[in-house]
């Protein structure tokens, strides 16, 4: 398990790992509805760029609230910031 405190200092959240697992995908794509926003990830099995067609393995469907989805947003943006701050732009 790992802890985090929230910016007062005064909330923990605790994450449980134990049954974590972790997939390579590189292909994601969203939907929305008012009530939920939808984000499917996989990987593109297309190995020959030059075929017409793609062949995207579906992994995980990630069904978030519009809350939760602009957290995820936000989360995003930062950690994208980050990285471009380190390594450079990403184009």
């Amino acid at each position: 398990m790992s802890d985090e405190t929230t910016p007062d200092g005064q909330q923990k959240i605790r994450f449980d790992t134990t049954g974590i697992k972790s997939t390579y995908c590189n292909v994601c794509n969203a939907t929305s509805t008012r009530e939920e926003v939808v984000i499917n990830f996989g990987v593109n099995k297309t190995w020959d760029m030059g075929t017409r067609d793609l062949d995207v393995q579906l992994e995980h469907r990630i069904i978030l609230s519009p809350y939760a989805a602009k957290r995820l947003q936000e989360l995003l943006t930062k950690l994208i910031t980050e990285h471009e701050t380190r390594y450079g732009e990403l184009r």
